[in-house]
């Protein structure tokens, strides 16, 4: 994982950025985060073009491919590294409208009575780092 933003409450946002990241999120949040990251991963990976033709060469970058042109996965999480949100929002440059932002808490349940706070704090990070947000 990597650290994305903090939020509110000493809680931190952080990006998930290999599958087995999204199996474990899945796993404590007791959701499909993994179908969706392996759907996305797959995607980005058929659309990535190698600079080369030399086959030992031919993965050079693909994973820094794969992290731009996937959307983001990102897990909150509290000082005890608690999972408490999954949210899955647009790459950078994805058309606004293409893409259906997903914010869930445990078992799917609705996380905004409880962290109404932490995802405004995400939005605001977004739009400062993108020209279309959610």
């Amino acid at each position: 994982m990597h650290f994305f933003c903090d939020a509110p409450r000493d809680l931190t946002w952080f990006r998930l950025i290999n599958e087995a990241e999204a199996v474990e999120e899945s796993r404590l949040m007791n959701h499909a985060v993994e179908k969706y990251y392996r759907r996305e991963q797959d995607k980005a990976a058929a659309a990535y073009r190698p600079l080369t033709s030399v086959f030992i060469e031919q993965d050079i970058g693909k994973a820094a491919h794969l992290l731009r042109a996937m959307p983001l996965f990102l897990t909150l999480r509290n000082q005890d590294g608690m999972a408490l949100v999954t949210a899955m929002l647009p790459a950078a440059g994805q058309e606004p409208g293409s893409f259906r932002c997903i914010i869930v808490g445990p078992g799917n349940a609705d996380p905004y009575d409880h962290f109404a706070d932490a995802i405004r704090a995400l939005a605001e990070h977004v739009r400062m780092r993108r020209a279309t947000p959610c």
